[in-house]
């Protein structure tokens, strides 16, 4: 495979040949590598009880991830995208909800199809993996190792493994650092906005995958190198470079 792509969002960009020479790839958790939706929508809904509010159906709760657990807590509590709840009501809620998710942390989680295929190919292929999260540490160890994906990892980047999280390119940059590798030589593979925005701001490339969580929104809109249908597809794209 030797053609060139033109990139999918932004026409400005400059067109990347494929297959892509990197040197090491980063993942993102939720939406990409596992399918955290029904657990995390669960989670929300005994939250909502607990602190007297209506549940909400699990697609709306879907949409509101993927701007960390605290804005999951704040939509779910104010059913809405931008919503601001009583910041009592917040405080109480948050203890609450981490409580629950530790109860349904992997009941219905699952990896994406082509996830483990896609990981073995990437081992097999030689390049070094990250896994970067905006989760916190408490809920992603716990959830790899369950998932069987943790053994697949150099390096795992939660939420609270560093002072700031993606969309900040820190956790990015970190990983690059820590792989003595440049951002050019990274690959970033996540699903949202937020994925995207930190590798631009790192310098990395950016695959997206279309079954995650963008806030409901449609990935092709948004600035990465190519949109692909699995982990093992994205694979297929990238060699390891010297």
């Amino acid at each position: 495979m030797n053609e060139t792509l033109s990139p999918l969002a932004d026409a400005s960009a400059i067109e990347v040949k494929y297959p892509l020479s990197v040197k090491a790839v980063m993942i993102d958790l939720d939406g990409t590598l596992l399918d955290t939706a029904s657990d995390l929508a669960t989670a929300a809904n005994m939250m909502l009880r607990e602190v007297g509010r209506a549940e909400l159906p699990p697609e709306t709760i879907q949409s509101y991830i993927g701007k960390g657990v605290e804005k999951l807590v704040k939509r779910s509590l104010t059913a809405s995208m931008d919503g601001e709840p009583e910041a009592e009501l917040f405080d109480r809620a948050m203890p609450i909800y981490e409580r629950d998710y530790a109860k349904t942390l992997c009941v219905d989680t699952r990896p994406y199809p082509g996830v483990l295929d896609g990981l073995g190919a990437l081992r097999e292929s030689g390049f070094r993996l990250a896994c970067i999260t905006n989760k916190a540490e408490a809920f992603t160890l716990p959830l790899l190792r369950a998932t069987g994906l943790l053994e697949f990892f150099d390096l795992v980047l939660s939420g609270d493994t560093l002072p700031k999280k993606k969309p900040d390119p820190m956790p990015l940059l970190h990983a690059c650092k820590q792989f003595n590798i440049e951002p050019g030589e990274m690959l970033l593979i996540g699903d949202s906005l937020n994925d995207a925005q930190a590798a631009r701001a790192a310098g990395c490339h950016i695959f997206c995958v279309p079954y995650g969580y963008n806030e409901g929104r449609d990935v092709r809109e948004l600035d990465c190198d190519a949109v692909v249908a699995t982990l093992y597809e994205a694979a297929k794209l990238i060699r390891k470079s010297s």
